[in-house]
């Protein structure tokens, strides 16, 4: 209640600077909630878009190296041959890392196919990768993305299964019996190997920190978050501004003018400045103060005369 009343007799300019300045919390926390939801969805959506460009050009890389390279090395080398680069892990995993060298915006992401029985234990997948690999097997979904935590630091990631679909692959993945003897030679007989055509066994997964995923969204939070805020600071005070000039001291002049005509001075006249509300108050004022006048020049004369009649009698 007090509140109430320390509001009421507040001054019209502060009253309203009161009302826009609750209306800029209200509008400015909800734009706020809203505006990062916003942000955060859109830089996600560009991270992931970018990812899976990535993706498709290192698939093409493993389509050319399965369909031009392998074959014309085959064929010249020998059944029993065999060269890492050749494989097709090996060859996105090294055009990626060229790639990542060559463009900054690309240095912290993070490639890797991760395999459940890879020939080189450096594709061995992790527990989470695992996971990732397995609910591939029970859902019939060509991508996944989400969080996960990596080096101790919260990563975005996109990815995709991977799977034997060409029987040509066996002969390095089947039984060591089958397998080329430098391969062999190189990597052992125990790992990569009992591979079965069109079963997923592993994932191509790219990993970006979050700290690259939310920092634009940040950036563009923060500069327009600070436009919206200077926006409604200058409506205040053009608000406050236009108030003060336009209504608040034609109305003090109103004022002014109507407590000289109560003490008695009929020479005061107010002053009507505009065709608005407030000069629609300028004059009943200044209609109020000529049926004034009138009475009181009637009452004048009323006495007068009152006066004469009685001297006659």
């Amino acid at each position: 209640m007090l509140k109430i009343l320390r509001i009421r007799n507040l001054a019209l300019t502060h009253k309203l600077t009161l009302l826009l300045f609750v209306v800029f919390l209200c509008g400015i926390s909800f734009s706020g909630i809203v505006l990062a939801k916003t942000l955060n969805y859109k830089t996600e959506r560009e991270i992931s878009s970018n990812a899976s460009l990535l993706l498709l050009s290192l698939n093409s890389v493993r389509s050319y190296t399965s369909n031009e390279i392998i074959p014309i090395l085959q064929a010249n080398l020998g059944n029993d041959s065999f060269l890492p680069q050749t494989v097709p892990s090996y060859s996105s995993r090294k055009v990626f890392e060229i790639f990542r060298e060559n463009n900054q915006e690309y240095q912290d992401y993070l490639y890797k196919d991760a395999m459940l029985n890879p020939t080189n234990i450096r594709a061995l997948a992790d527990d989470f990768e695992t996971k990732v690999i397995n609910d591939f097997k029970h859902q019939n979904t060509q991508e996944t993305s989400g969080f996960r935590n990596l080096q101790g630091e919260k990563y975005f990631y996109i990815a995709r299964p991977l799977k034997i679909t060409d029987a040509s692959c066996l002969r390095c993945h089947s039984t060591p019996d089958v397998a080329p003897k430098e391969m062999i030679r190189i990597y052992g007989n125990k790992n990569g190997m009992g591979w079965k055509l069109n079963q997923i066994n592993g994932i191509q997964i790219v990993s970006v920190p979050t700290s690259e995923v939310f920092q634009r969204a940040k950036q563009s939070f923060v500069l327009i978050m600070g436009i919206v805020t200077m926006a409604f600071l200058i409506a205040i005070y053009i608000a406050n501004f236009w108030l003060l000039r336009y209504v608040v001291r034609p109305i003090k002049r109103v004022v002014r003018v109507a407590e000289a005509v109560s003490t008695g001075d009929m020479d005061a006249d107010f002053e009507k400045v505009s065709n608005d509300e407030v000069g629609s108050l300028v004059e009943a004022f200044t209609r109020m103060k000529l049926s004034l006048v009138i009475a009181i020049r009637r009452l004048e004369q009323y006495r007068i005369e009152n006066n004469e009649s009685k001297n006659k009698l």
